[in-house]
């Protein structure tokens, strides 16, 4: 079985050889393969083999086909800016090449393949399994897409487990270390912060933040942008786009040993430009991208319910984390030294190794249990347009929840369940997962019917929703699994806004509630004035009882939660005798005829 970490521009696959998690080389020596795929009229290449057409036909060459990953188009606000033509049939993401039209799915599955054949040829037998890693805020259309992607492959996967998770396993087996730890991952195009505790082999994550589309690659654009400034280049071709790309790339590199680089740019069009960068002009012009990752710290630390004097070492993952930079930076914010022994490009790969190596069935003296959270809460619609959280952020997956919800009219035989993902009170702040309906309820009085609903989470973080109505045991459920992604800013916007608008939300939530209830009671008092006032009731007790209905029914125009829930007491107050008298006339009609003996106590 291997590890397999499946990057935005790098993959690596590893194995446990003789104990040991190991980086699996191709035969000219190379660990890490470049997460690139060509498609030529009459060939694919993968990899090392499909750099050389990024300059010459871009077009056909895929790079960073992660960051299509569970997405449509319509979620790739950037997609101008990119030189691979879509199909415009469908909002579906399909890439024009010479091949046909390619899915994320398909193009990722050849990047896993080129590793499994790598694996197998340095292994010499067959891949019976792959731990395969994925970023923290995945969702479950990612996920479930990576999971496609290796089917395809003809990959068995194993597991789906976290990034940072797996730098975690990696470092806290190899080195031996205890304790509560900070890693933090800068790829390629996601950064990630999570919060995680060692202790006798158990791995649990505290907490995880992060944020979806900030990687190394926007360093890289960082220079480009500004090489065409100092060079008043305003058009190139997409060839000369990835050239620069390329070429700041390796002045990044350079920087992070030399105090100063410099490089010669052959453009198409025959100019060639000579360019040069040192580190206080890099460091000012990426500073703010460095202080996008210090956010997320501080809400993983404040979920965490942590201080910095808590943190016992900071993990270093990533090739990007080798910026002098953002090491001073995070150096500077912890106060403590960063923990950096192993090769940051290669720890999350030999972490799902070692994942990969146990679940295969293998057993070692250092068995370990992993225990991984879920990024955002999940719940449903609720009436007034509320979210009901039935899973909370950060909790333990795997992980099962169910919660009872009740019928709002009387005899009700259907319920649409909407599931949502976020932290805001209000539906249309959060983000839909799916809808489904549950049927044939059995006609009741509004609140008799008990409808169970239940939120599973599987170890892959792949979520299910089930939802059961107990007396008849009709029962409905579905997978959940969305056509699109969260955009670049959805994610990172959710939880900051669950904060800065927590008592908006709460005022928000309030009046819903007092709505809610005012309408009920005003429902159910209507009903039962029009089947049994005139027996019970006198014309004045009438009278009485339908002014405080008026009066509720204004109050539920006026947005006042506060005069809403007034008025509902006072409708409440005044139709207590009213309810008695129809509870005592409801029992005596079941009694009516009925000899003492025969009645059932």
């Amino acid at each position: 079985a291997v590890g397999i970490d499946l990057g935005t521009t790098n993959s690596l696959v590893a194995s446990v050889q003789s104990g040991l998690p190991t980086i699996l080389k191709d035969a000219n020596g190379n660990s890490l393969i470049p997460s690139i795929v060509y498609y030529g009229q009459n060939n694919i290449k993968v990899g090392h083999e499909a750099l050389s057409y990024l300059s010459t036909d871009a077009k056909n060459t895929i790079v960073s086909v992660k960051r299509f990953m569970g997405h449509t188009k319509s979620d790739i606000q950037y997609r101008e800016s990119l030189p691979y033509a879509f199909d415009d049939d469908s909002d579906d993401i399909q890439i024009k090449t010479e091949q046909g039209l390619k899915h994320p799915i398909e193009i990722s599955s050849d990047i896993l393949k080129k590793l499994k054949d790598l694996a197998e040829v340095s292994l010499c037998g067959e891949i019976t399994g792959a731990v395969i890693t994925v970023p923290a805020y995945f969702d479950d259309a990612q996920r479930q897409a990576t999971k496609d992607a290796a089917k395809l492959a003809g990959l068995n996967v194993l597991r789906l487990i976290n990034e940072p998770t797996a730098a975690a396993v990696a470092y806290g087996l190899d080195q031996k270390k205890e304790g509560t730890f900070v890693i933090y991952d800068l790829g390629g195009g996601t950064f990630e912060v999570s919060i995680l505790k060692l202790h006798k082999g158990i791995f649990e994550v505290l907490a995880t933040n992060g944020h979806p589309h900030l990687g190394g690659d926007d360093f890289d654009q960082a220079i480009v942008e500004l090489i065409k400034h100092e060079n008043k280049i305003t058009q190139l071709s997409h060839e000369d786009k990835r050239a620069l790309i390329t070429h700041a790339k390796c002045l990044k590199e350079n920087l992070t040993n030399d105090a100063s680089a410099k490089t010669v740019i052959k453009l198409s069009g025959g100019q060639e430009i000579e360019f040069s960068l040192d580190r206080d002009t890099f460091f000012k012009l990426t500073h703010d991208l460095v202080q996008k990752t210090i956010q997320p710290i501080r809400r993983a630390l404040n979920d965490a319910q942590l201080s910095i004097d808590s943190i016992d070492g900071i993990v270093m993952v990533g090739g990007a984390t080798r910026m002098m930079h953002i090491q001073s930076e995070i150096k500077a914010f912890f106060k403590k030294d960063l923990l950096n022994d192993l090769n940051p490009d290669e720890v999350v790969a030999l972490g799902a190794a070692r994942q990969a190596y146990s679940l295969a069935g293998n057993k070692s003296d250092q068995d370990l249990l992993l225990l991984d959270v879920t990024p955002l809460s999940l719940g449903v619609e609720t009436m007034g347009g509320l979210v009901e959280k039935i899973i909370h952020r950060n909790s333990t997956i795997p992980i099962a929840k169910a919660q009872e919800f009740t019928t709002y009219k009387d005899g009700q035989t259907a319920m649409s369940i909407h599931v949502l993902q976020g932290e805001r009170e209000r539906v249309s702040d959060c983000r839909s997962l799916a809808n489904f309906t549950l049927t044939d309820i059995p006609p009741m009085v509004a609140g008799a019917a008990k409808i169970r609903v239940t939120f599973q989470i599987d170890a892959d973080g792949l979520l299910s929703v089930a939802a059961k109505e107990l007396s008849s045991n009709k029962e409905t459920s579905i997978t959940v699994k969305p056509s699109y992604g969260l955009s670049e800013d959805q994610i990172s916007n959710m939880l900051i806004q669950s904060f800065e608008k927590a008592d908006e939300d709460k005022k928000i939530r309030a009046l819903s509630e007092a709505k809610i209830e005012g309408e009920q009671i005003i429902l159910a008092v209507q009903n039962a004035l029009d089947k049994n006032s005139n027996k019970l009731l006198t014309q004045k007790e009438i009278t009485g009882i339908q002014s405080a209905i008026q009066r509720l029914s204004a109050a539920l125009n006026s947005n006042n939660p506060n005069l809403i829930t007034e008025h509902t007491k006072n409708l409440n107050t005044l139709t207590e005798s009213f309810a008695a008298k129809l509870m005592d006339e409801s029992v005596s009609q079941a009694l009516r005829g009925k000899s003492i003996d025969k009645v059932n106590f």
